[in-house]
C-alpha cells in the first residue's frame, strides 16, 4: 500500500505540504501506549542496567551516594523529554532525531545526526547481542552443565530478532513486555523484601537520595572484600554520574514509534514522559534499596571486586528469598538483555527505513524503504539490519575476541558516544524549532520548549564531557583494543558523512535536499481508525527558495 502524496502548496505562513515520493506505510494502530512504552523502557534494560552499572557508580564514583547520581540524571533526562515531547507533538516521523533536528537546526545538521543515529542504534544491537550470549552461555553451563559456545546464543538471539520484527510489531511488543514485566517484579521484590524487614544492617542511608550527594566523591575506609583488613576505598563522581546517564540509553525511541500508533501526537509525548520518569523513579528506588540492604560500607566492599560485585543485589536476593530467586535473577539477566537487543534491533530498522523511504539514494526507497504486504514491517531494513549486526559479531569472534568485555563494551561506548551528541543537538533543536524559527506558537512555553530543553541539552554536553573523561575506565581492559582507539574517528567519520552527503545535495540535487528529514504525517489530522489515512508530506519545503538559505 502507497501513499498518496499531496501536491506542493504555496509558499507561506498556513500551509507546509509538498510533493513526496510515494512511501510504503507501516501499520497504523498497530501499538498503543503501553506497547511503545515497553519498547522504550526494554532498550533501557532495568534489570542489566542495575547490575551491572550500580556496582561501579558504588566503588568507583559517588559510593553509597549513587542513588543520588540516578536522581540527578532522572531531573536531566526529564528537561530533555520535555522538549522532545513537544515536538512529538507536532512531528510525526519514524526517524524521530533525524526529524526532529532537522526541522529545529536545518537539513545539514539533521542529516549528520540521522547518520550518527543510525550507526548507534546499528552497534548497540550488537552489544547486547554480546552480552546476552555471555550471560546464557554463563547460565547454561552452571545450572544445567551445558557448555555451550557463545556463537550459537548469538545466532540465536539474531535469527529470533530477524523473525519476530518480520512480523506485526504489535508480536514485538507483547514478547518484550512478557520479559520487562518479570524483570521489575523481580527487583521489585528484592526491594519490597528491604521494607518488609526493617531496612539493612547499617540502617536507611537517607543521604543517599539527596541529589546534592552526587557530586561526592568515593573516599572512605571499608572492609576489604577478601575478608582480611580494611581497604582504602576512592572514586571520582563524574563516573557514578556517567554510569548513571548510561543506564537509560534508548529511552528515546519511544517517537520513532509515532506512525504505528493511533493517536501519536497524545501517546508518544504522554510515552516519553512516563517512560523517563519512570525509569527514574524506579532506578533511584532500587539502587537505594540495595544499598541499604547490604549495609552502605559492605556494598562499596563488594563493589571493589568484579567478582563479588553483583552480590550488591544477588546477597539481598539469597538473604530474602532464597537459592531459587537468585537463579531467577540470573536467567532474567539473560532474557532482559534480549528483550534489550530485540528493541534496539526495532530502532535501528525502523531508521534505516526512515531514510531509505526519502529515496535520497535512487531505490532506495523501493528497497530499504520496503514494507512487507501483508504485516507493514519494515523488513527489507530489519533484514539488513540483521546482516550488518551479523557481521559485526563474527568479526569479534573471529579474532578471538571476549562477548561481554569487548563486544558489548566497545560497541556500548561507541553506540553511547553517538547518541549523546545527538540527544544534546535534539535538545538544542527544540529550542530552535519553538523560539528562533517560531513554530506553533501555541505550544511555545518559556519553561517547557525553552528553560527546560536548554538546560537538559547542557546537562547533556556535561554527559558527553564524562564520557570523554572516564571511556577508558568503563571500556577496562578493552582499552587497549584497537576498536576503542578508533571509535571516537567512526563517530567523527558517520557525522562528518552525513553532513558532506546533505551538502553535496544541496549543491547538485536540491530537489532530494528538500526531502531530507521532512518527510511525516499530515499535522493537521489525527488517526481515528477510519479508512482515510493521513498523508505522508515533506514539511516545510523550500518552494524554489536557495536552498542554503534554510
Amino acid at each position: 500500500m502507497t501513499s498518496h502524496p499531496q501536491e506542493a502548496a504555496p509558499n507561506n505562513e498556513n500551509t507546509s505540504a509538498a510533493k513526496a515520493p510515494e512511501v510504503q506505510r507501516l501499520r497504523r494502530g498497530a501499538v498503543g501506549l503501553f506497547g511503545v512504552m515497553f519498547m522504550a523502557v526494554a532498550t533501557a534494560a532495568p534489570i542489566t542496567a542495575m547490575v551491572g552499572n550500580v556496582p561501579i557508580a558504588i566503588g568507583f564514583g559517588n559510593g553509597a551516594y549513587a542513588p543520588a547520581g540516578y536522581a540527578v540524571a532522572t531531573i536531566v533526562l526529564s528537561l530533555f523529554a520535555l522538549g522532545y515531547s513537544a515536538m512529538a507533538k507536532h512531528i510525526t516521523a519514524t526517524g524521530a532525531f533525524y526529524g526532529f533536528i532537522s526541522h529545529g537546526l536545518g537539513r545539514v545538521v539533521g542529516m549528520g545526526a540521522g547518520a550518527l543515529t543510525t550507526l548507534a542504534y546499528v552497534v548497540f544491537e550488537a552489544a547486547l547481542v554480546g552480552i546476552f550470549s555471555f550471560f546464557a552461555s554463563s547460565f547454561f553451563a552452571e545450572h544445567l552443565g551445558m557448555d555451550i559456545p557463545w556463537l550459537a546464543f548469538a545466532f540465536l538471539m539474531l535469527a529470533v530478532n530477524a523473525v519476530l520484527t518480520y512480523f506485526d510489531i504489535n508480536l514485538t511488543a507483547k514478547v518484550l513486555g512478557v520479559f520487562l514485566i518479570t524483570e521489575i517484579i523481580m527487583l521489585g521484590l528484592m526491594g519490597l523484601t528491604v521494607l518488609f524487614t526493617g531496612g539493612g544492617p547499617e540502617g536507611w542511608s537517607l543521604g543517599s537520595l539527596n541529589p546534592l550527594n552526587a557530586f561526592v566523591n568515593l573516599d572512605q575506609t571499608v572492609p576489604n572484600p577478601s575478608g582480611s583488613g580494611t581497604m582504602a576505598a576512592t572514586g571520582a563522581a563524574g563516573l557514578g554520574l556517567f554510569f548513571a546517564f548510561w543506564s537509560w540509553v534508548g529511552f528515546e525511541s519511544t517517537a520513532m514509534y509515532g506512525e504505528e500508533t493511533k493517536e501519536p501526537k497524545k501517546i508518544i509525548p504522554k510515552a516519553t514522559m512516563l517512560s523517563v520518569i519512570g525509569i527514574g523513579v524506579f532506578y533511584v528506588i532500587i539502587s537505594w534499596l540495595a544499598i541499604v540492604g547490604t549495609g552502605p560500607e559492605q556494598a562499596v566492599s563488594l563493589a571493589q571486586d568484579p567478582s563479588q560485585a553483583g552480590n550488591i543485589f544477588f546477597g539481598v536476593v539469597d538473604a530474602h528469598l532464597g537459592g531459587w530467586a537468585v537463579v531467577l535473577f540470573e536467567f532474567l539477566l539473560m532474557t532482559g538483555s534480549y528483550a534489550c537487543g530485540m528493541a534496539f534491533h526495532n530502532s535501528a530498522s525502523r531508521y534505516i527505513y526512515a531514510i531509505g523511504r526519502e529515496d535520497l539514494v535512487p531505490g532506495f526507497g523501493r528497497t530499504l524503504g520496503a514494507t512487507h504486504p501483508v504485516h507493514r514491517s519494515p523488513y527489507v531494513a530489519g533484514f539488513v539490519q540483521t546482516g550488518i549486526a551479523t557481521i559485526i559479531v563474527l568479526t569479534f569472534f573471529f579474532t578471538g575476541r571476549d562477548p561481554y568485555s569487548q563486544l558489548y563494551t566497545l560497541m556500548a561506548i561507541l553506540g553511547t558516544t553517538a547518541i549523546l551528541i545527538v540527544q544534546a543537538l535534539t535538545a538544542f533543536s527544540a529550542v530552535s524549532y519553538f523560539h528562533v524559527l517560531k513554530k506553533h506558537p501555541e505550544t511555545a512555553n518559556w519553561f517547557r520548549t525553552l528553560a527546560a530543553p536548554l538546560a537538559g541539552g547542557l546537562g547533556m554536553l556535561y554527559v558527553i564531557y564524562l564520557l570523554m573523561q572516564n571511556a577508558s575506565f568503563a571500556a577496562g581492559d578493552a582499552a587497549s583494543d584497537i576498536i576503542f582507539t578508533i571509535s571516537p574517528w567512526l563517530v567523527l567519520l558517520a557525522g562528518a558523512g552525513g553532513i558532506g552527503f546533505a551538502l553535496v545535495a544541496r549543491r547538485f540535487m536540491p530537489a532530494r535536499y528538500d526531502i531530507i528529514g521532512r518527510m511525516v504525517l499530515d499535522d493537521t489530522q489525527e488517526r481515528d481508525g477510519s479508512a482515510d489515512e493521513p498523508d505522508f508530506h515533506v514539511s516545510d519545503p523550500l518552494h524554489g527558495r536557495d536552498p542554503r538559505d534554510v
